[in-house]
């Protein structure tokens, strides 16, 4: 059975069904030995192989009833089944949608051919929590470029998550201790991301180069990660573990913590979040555009992913003018202070836009790397 389908099984078994992730990876094999290898089959086989199979027949209950779900879910509407589409995958008709290659592939971020001139014009509208996840984006393109884009949007939610939480602490606004500090998540392995320590989930068997196809696409090693350099061990792709997630669902006891599935940060939310939480600065012209002329809501979601693709490509710009000379870990440090010396003050909110602040581009290059004085 190809690696796909035993990651859709285990996806099944440990989030449809809500099977402790340690029982799902163990009982996975035995459930492609009886030939119960997709939800639909399971659902047509009875309660018998699944009681024998899991020895509990609560558990097998709950698979089967979950197995009967998700294939209703399928089934309907019929229609859907035979012209089946996806937002994404213009001109890709050859692509596999369901493959780990289109997955990667439609999360690929917003891309800008903006000149610096140009770029430096240009002052956004955002709050601080978005800010945050496009900086931990762009560095994690240097200091982990093994990783697909699935693994780095997830790692950067897990910064933005880490970080508000801390910061409710400071504030006093709440009294337990930082997530890193939390037991939540014990014994799985960390990174360091901004500064912050994130607790990861490795995606054993996951190739996002599954299904690529043998045509070219432009910055494809961007989006599947890099490959790792001549005579070293491939990294496994990671999830960032959503650890106040953990805590909320399973509660408070370690045996439970051990057991339960551990649920992550999704890719696909943090790059939502990411594409419509940056707008133009109004100008004068624009307020009395906007006033004059309601624009429909295709209009507005173009003008925030092009936003985004403009932040994203100002940061790359820094984050590759010191890549060159800084580790990882020094890059990683840099840029957080990056960060902080940007971010949008908000003290003062701006009639119609909420508790957004303004972050000039112009501001992020100037963190660029100068030209050696001796080389000129």
């Amino acid at each position: 059975m190809a690696s796909s389908q035993v990651q859709a099984l285990l996806r099944f078994l440990s989030q449809d069904a809500r099977v402790p992730l340690a029982t799902a990876m163990g009982k996975v094999a035995e459930l492609i030995k009886a030939d119960l290898s997709t939800p639909e089959i399971i659902s047509k086989g009875g309660s018998k192989p699944l009681q024998d199979i899991f020895k509990d027949d609560k558990l097998a209950k709950q698979v089967l009833n979950a197995s009967k779900r998700v294939s209703k879910k399928r089934a309907a509407p019929a229609e859907t089944t035979t012209a089946p589409s996806h937002k994404r995958s213009k001109g890709s008709t050859s692509v596999d949608t369901g493959t780990p290659f289109a997955i990667e592939r439609a999360l690929a971020l917003p891309v800008s051919n903006a000149t610096e001139e140009e770029l430096s014009t240009i002052v956004l509208f955002t709050n601080r929590a978005p800010l945050v996840l496009a900086f931990a984006l762009c560095v994690l393109r240097y200091t982990m470029p093994e990783q697909p884009i699935s693994s780095r949007l997830s790692l950067a939610q897990a910064v933005v998550s880490a970080n508000s939480r801390s910061k409710a602490v400071s504030l006093g606004l709440e009294f337990e201790q930082p997530l890193e500090e939390e037991a939540w998540g014990e014994g799985q392995p960390t990174v360091s991301v901004l500064g912050r320590t994130i607790k990861v989930l490795r995606r054993w068997d996951y190739n996002p180069r599954e299904g690529q196809p043998a045509q070219e696409f432009p910055g494809i090693d961007d989006i599947l990660g890099e490959f790792p350099p001549e005579h070293s061990e491939p990294a496994p792709p990671i999830w960032g573990i959503d650890v106040q997630a953990t805590k909320r669902v399973h509660g408070p006891l370690a045996k439970e913590r051990q057991e339960t599935l551990l649920p992550i940060h999704t890719p696909e939310s943090a790059r939502s979040y990411l594409v419509k939480s940056f707008i133009n600065a109004p100008s004068e012209t624009t307020k009395q555009s906007k006033r004059s002329k309601r624009r429909n809501h295709a209009e507005i979601e173009a003008e925030k992913e092009a936003c985004a693709g403009h932040l994203l490509r100002a940061i790359d710009l820094v984050c590759r003018s010191w890549a060159s000379i800084s580790s990882k870990d020094d890059l990683d440090r840099r840029a957080w202070a990056w960060y902080v010396h940007v971010r949008p003050s908000i003290k003062n909110g701006v009639e119609g836009w909420g508790e957004k602040g303004a972050v000039k581009l112009a501001q992020i290059l100037a963190l660029k790397r100068l030209p050696d004085p001796a080389a000129a």
